[in-house]
């Protein structure tokens, strides 16, 4: 009779390494959740665009030395890398924080964090068409689902009747285009961390943004407002470096981390964290009561990823090798 050998252990030990990414992703993401608390202070002195651009620049300063050690892996990229990673830097670092500094303005705080939770649909979508992931069975159910609880974040129990801009919150576009562009970092990050250091795409991800974010500052045209006396602008640099280090350079780190074995369709759940760390923040610090409507928004979104996740979880992980 034919011996079959079982490789169980190979098997369960990459179990343990998705799992253990998945939850670096978790804690990645929620340290996003605390960037309220640093950023809406800041933009009582400063404008989205510039404390974007003071962001990246602090980081980009921490982490140039990372890039110079490992310079050798920018040699020889293809078109296709350096377009992802002008993805990950100018959509996913530049264009989306900027947009979602300006949702903080413009809207309803926690609305603008819970319709975050679109980001995974973008990224589910992008992960079928750039990495081949498979879509989890009734997907586009679920997001209906998805869609359903987001309207219900926007408008709650009520027809949006009225002009188009009764309709159109300023704030929800500005979110949902932040969304889009995060769930294709996502999946742009996932491709390649699989091909470089996480430590070198974190970096470039923050670099690669800075013309763009210049670009960006000098045709807004605003003015510099810097606060007068030592005790204001301390308090303004000290918000600058926890912005930068905290739930920017730190999480990023831990993040991409996370992504080198997990899946972008399942570390799309993990981003959940964000969400309701950063409604946890604003309910302490800000005093922003969630409705009842977002509730039950936040409720089918969160179901319909949960779902999600749990068919792309069960479907990459827990297989074994038969030998014969």
């Amino acid at each position: 009779m034919e011996n079959v050998s079982v490789n169980v252990k190979p098997a369960l030990l990459q179990k343990d390494r998705a799992r253990g990414g998945f939850w670096l992703v978790v804690l990645g993401a929620a340290l996003w959740g605390v960037d309220p608390l640093f950023r809406v202070l800041l933009l009582e002195t400063l404008t989205s665009a510039q404390i974007v651009l003071l962001e990246h620049v602090i980081i980009g300063l921490v982490m140039f030395p990372i890039i110079w050690k490992n310079r050798k892996e920018l040699l020889g990229l293809g078109w296709k890398q350096v377009g992802a990673l002008l993805f990950i830097s100018w959509g996913g670092s530049a264009i989306a924080t900027v947009l979602f500094t300006m949702g903080l303005t413009n809207g309803n705080l926690n609305a603008v964090l819970l319709l975050q939770k679109l980001q995974p649909l973008f990224a589910i979508i992008l992960a079928r068409l750039l990495l081949k992931e498979s879509l989890p069975r009734h997907f586009f159910f679920l997001m209906l689902m998805a869609l359903g609880g987001t309207y219900l974040l926007t408008f709650g129990f009520t027809l949006p009747i009225g002009h188009w801009k009764d309709f159109v919150q300023v704030g929800s576009l500005l979110s949902l285009g932040a969304a889009a562009l995060w769930g294709g970092s996502t999946v742009m990050g996932r491709m390649m961390v699989g091909q470089m250091k996480y430590e070198t795409v974190t970096s470039l991800r923050f670099i690669l943004a800075l013309p763009l974010l210049l670009a960006f500052t000098w045709s807004e045209g605003a003015a510099w407002n810097m606060p007068s006396g030592t005790a204001a602008i301390a308090g303004v640099s000290l918000n600058l470096l926890g912005q930068a280090l905290l739930p920017g350079l730190l999480s990023l780190l831990v993040y991409y981390k996370g992504l080198t074995t997990t899946k972008a369709s399942v570390a799309t759940l993990a981003e959940l964290s964000f969400p309701m760390v950063g409604v946890l923040i604003n309910w302490i610090a800000f005093q922003e009561v969630i409705t009842r409507p977002q509730i039950v928004g936040f409720v089918l979104i969160w179901a319909a990823l949960f779902v999600i996740s749990r068919q792309g979880q069960n479907d990459g992980a827990g297989k074994t090798t038969i030998q014969q």
